[in-house]
C-alpha cells in the first residue's frame, strides 16, 4: 500500500515538473516579456577602439568646457588634476615608473573608447543621460586638457578613431590560447 502511495505521488510530481519545463519560464511565473526590439537597440551601444558603433553627432573642446564643468568638476577637479576621484590630466611618461599615474592622456589606448566609457558611465549620479554631442564635446574637453587635440578640433564618429593616444602601442596583445582570442602575429 505504502510503495502504491509513493508510485502516485511520484507521477504526480513527474507530470508537474514536465508541464513546467514545456513552458517558457516567463509563462510559468507571471512575470516579465520578451523585449522589443527598440528596447534591444537602446541597449546596443557598443563602440570599439576603431569608432565601430559611434553614433552621430559632433563636438569640439571649446564646446566641452562648460559641459565639463557642471557635470564633471565635482568629481574631477577644474583641471582635471585634481580629483578627488580618477585624475584625467597628465602621467605621460610614468607609466614604467614606480608611481604609474594612469590617466586619459597616459594610459588610454584608443579614444573611441573614451567616448564609450563617457556615454555609458557619466556623470557618475546620472550615468548614460548626455546626448551624443555633449559626450563629443566632454571628450574633446578631457583630450584639450591632455594637449591631445586643439581647441576647436571637432571630433565625430570619422575623426575620433584618427587620434593616436600616447599609450596605443603600450599594450601587450594577450595571445594565450586559453583566452579565446585569435593569436595576433606580427607576419602577414
Amino acid at each position: 500500500m505504502c510503495s502504491l502511495r509513493i508510485a502516485s505521488l511520484l507521477v504526480i510530481v513527474l507530470s508537474g515538473s514536465l508541464t513546467a519545463q514545456s513552458q517558457p519560464t516567463s509563462q510559468l511565473f507571471n512575470i516579465g516579456r520578451t523585449p522589443t526590439p527598440e528596447e534591444i537597440a537602446a541597449w546596443d551601444i557598443s563602440v570599439t577602439p576603431d569608432g565601430e558603433g559611434l553614433p552621430p553627432g559632433s563636438g569640439t573642446a571649446a564646446e566641452g568646457q562648460n559641459i565639463y564643468s557642471v557635470r564633471c568638476t565635482e568629481c574631477h577637479g577644474a583641471s582635471g588634476r585634481e580629483g578627488p576621484h580618477d585624475i584625467l590630466v597628465g602621467g605621460q611618461g610614468t607609466l614604467a615608473s614606480e608611481t604609474p599615474l594612469k590617466t586619459v592622456g597616459s594610459f588610454w589606448p584608443y579614444a573611441p573608447t573614451l567616448w564609450d566609457y563617457i556615454n555609458r558611465a557619466m556623470p557618475f549620479e546620472t550615468p548614460g543621460t548626455m546626448s551624443p554631442d555633449d559626450v563629443y564635446s566632454t571628450v574633446a574637453y578631457v583630450l584639450f586638457l591632455n594637449e591631445l587635440v586643439a581647441e576647436d578640433q571637432l571630433l565625430d564618429a570619422t575623426t575620433l578613431p584618427l587620434i593616436k593616444m600616447p599609450n596605443r602601442d603600450g599594450f601587450i596583445p594577450d595571445n594565450r590560447p586559453d583566452v579565446g582570442h585569435p593569436v595576433i602575429s606580427p607576419d602577414p
